[in-house]
């Protein structure tokens, strides 16, 4: 089944977890750039994309805004009712919905969803309540690869990077 809306926690998803601090106290965040190819590719297929993160975080909007994310939700406690809540808004259920997840914050809404990951270096109490786990560590480009395989699944990943190319 094709997702009809992708949710992403980004702490230990699109980042390695580490929250880096100066001097000042300024945060810092690394992400991986090949995760935004999934973005480019869920784009292509039309299929809204939601940032959902229990973090406050300048970076994670800043980031959101260069990849055009359709929703961002900041400082997010309940991932599970903000899910339900934006389902209901766009007509869908939480089983027209892909997220992928790391951590214990994650795990009510992983277990609701009709298709749900982790990275490979979530705790294995996370891995064993999802339907897959990705190779890749957060950080390293797990959300690419979770869209990935989400479009190999229904043989539309070669055809959709002939798209992009052709573009």
């Amino acid at each position: 089944m094709l997702p009809k809306l992708v949710i992403t926690d980004i702490d230990g998803v699109w980042t390695d977890g580490g929250m880096y601090y100066d001097d000042l106290g300024n945060e810092f965040k690394k992400f991986n750039t090949s995760d935004s190819a999934g973005i480019l590719f869920l784009k292509k297929l039309g299929i809204p994309v939601v940032i959902m993160t229990g973090e406050n975080s300048k970076a994670v909007e800043r980031r959101a805004e260069k990849l055009k994310i359709d929703y961002l939700f900041l400082g997010e406690k309940d991932k599970l009712g903000q899910a339900k809540t934006l389902c209901t808004k766009l007509k869908l259920t939480l089983e027209d919905v892909a997220f992928i997840g790391d951590d214990m914050n994650d795990l009510k809404l992983l277990k609701k969803v009709g298709i749900s990951c982790a990275p490979s270096n979530a705790p294995i109490y996370i891995q064993k309540e999802v339907d897959f786990v990705v190779k890749k560590k957060g950080g390293e480009g797990a959300f690419r690869e979770f869209v990935e395989k989400l479009l190999e699944q229904e043989n539309l990943l070669e055809e959709t990077i002939q798209q992009i190319i052709n573009d």
